[in-house]
């Protein structure tokens, strides 16, 4: 059954505010609930957060007061819909067991867009990422062994794989290789522009997270570890805000943000297993089908063009949270060895690549290593959930010097 949300009608916006007992919602059984719709909440948190800081930019170049005000009311419902989204999760949790889940966030959700992707270009930018989300999942897992002396399996069950994936000490690359080639807005896909907002949405909530929560920690391991994870994550939004048309105008971005929010809800909504949760995706979409009916109004006053010109006709195919164990091992096989040059990729370590490792790595003293040592050392083992059998890690043809 198609569903075309620019032709839906939502609940008007002076109908959605929510009082504080609405907003005081349930949290998910963290020992009970799914691990993919703890995944959901975070996509979905970090698509929200999107939406405001991408409104307030907006508001900030906007000279037209009637429109910012417009613009306000909207984003303090998206920011009603972000605290209800990320309330959702459990205090319970300890902060590194929700790292883990950003993590399974990060390489399943980047996984399947990988695998919808029509654009060959992006969808090489997404198997690039996704190994090096995948691998900092590996690290993280092991910090969380060593200190919390639990394992991942307890936090991403059987659904994702922990293993090594492109190593994290070979992930720092120059600014300037980090920024690829843009989508042509006029050329490409609609689904293409949701697949990028969406990617850069998750990461960019990942880099925000770690930016914040590192230097929380006690123990040195820890804080040297988000550090240089958070570091990488920061080369990850670079590589993904890149690939959208910095053509599209304002406007156009706003509607691509409203109908992305719709095209996620309405996904959610049709793959959720917990009845309350999807009760709260179903009241969102119904909020954001009038956030998209405005922003298509402001569209069509700014930009004096029809939103059916840059929007899909009807929502593509939900988007869909489920393991990705052989995609990810073909690609552990294929390209863990690829890195970049300019806005392409390259198999063979170029100069300006080892000079940045030289730089950054040059102590010697790399903590996504380290993590691995000290689990060793403290728990007999390094910590991997392998569950299809063993896998061997593919050699990399890189210099190792560069790592001194």
């Amino acid at each position: 059954m198609t569903f075309n949300p620019l032709q839906e009608r939502g609940i008007p916006l002076d109908k959605q505010v929510r009082n504080w007992s609405e907003l005081n919602v349930t949290p998910i059984d963290p020992d009970h609930a799914d691990p993919y719709t703890r995944c959901r909440i975070i996509t979905m948190n970090g698509i929200e957060t999107e939406a405001i800081f991408f409104n307030h930019h907006l508001a900030r170049h906007c000279p037209d007061t009637e429109t910012r005000q417009r613009l306000a009311h909207v984003r303090y419902m998206e920011a009603q819909q972000q605290r209800t989204v990320n309330w959702l999760l459990s205090g319970f949790n300890s902060v590194l067991e929700t790292v883990l889940a950003y993590e399974q966030v990060a390489t399943d959700l980047t996984s399947w867009v990988a695998r919808m992707e029509p654009d060959p270009y992006l969808q090489q930018a997404y198997n690039f990422g996704v190994l090096e989300d995948f691998d900092h999942l590996y690290r993280y897992a092991n910090l969380y062994e060593m200190i919390e002396h639990r394992r991942a399996e307890q936090v991403v069950d059987q659904l994702t794989e922990v293993m090594p994936g492109r190593p994290t000490y070979i992930q720092h690359r120059h600014p300037i290789d980090n920024v690829r080639e843009h989508y042509d807005r006029q050329a490409t896909a609609p689904i293409s522009k949701l697949h990028a907002l969406t990617i850069m949405a998750a990461e960019q909530q990942t880099m925000n997270f770690y930016m914040n929560v590192g230097p929380m920690y006690m123990e040195p391991i820890a804080r040297q570890l988000y550090q240089e994870i958070g570091l990488v994550e920061e080369e990850h939004v670079t590589h993904y805000e890149s690939l959208i048309d910095p053509g599209e105008s304002w406007w156009e971005m706003l509607l691509n943000h409203e109908y992305n929010e719709c095209y996620m809800y309405h996904s959610f909504m049709q793959t959720e297993t917990d009845e309350k949760v999807k009760r709260v995706w179903e009241l969102h979409l119904n909020m954001e089908l009038e956030h998209l009916r405005i922003a298509a109004e402001l569209f069509r006053r700014h930009d004096g063009r029809d939103p059916e010109e840059v929007c899909a006709p009807e929502l593509p195919a939900p988007v869909t949270f489920e393991p990705n164990r052989a995609y990810i091992r073909e690609l552990l096989a294929t390209q863990i060895d690829v890195t970049t040059l300019g806005t392409g990729y390259v198999r063979d370590m170029h100069e300006r690549f080892e000079r940045w490792q030289r730089e950054i790595n040059g102590d010697g003293m790399i903590p996504s290593e380290q993590v691995i040592t000290d689990n060793r050392h403290k728990s007999g083992e390094e910590y991997r959930l392998e569950i299809d059998g063993p896998h061997p890690v593919p050699s990399l043809r890189i210099d190792r010097t560069t790592r001194r």
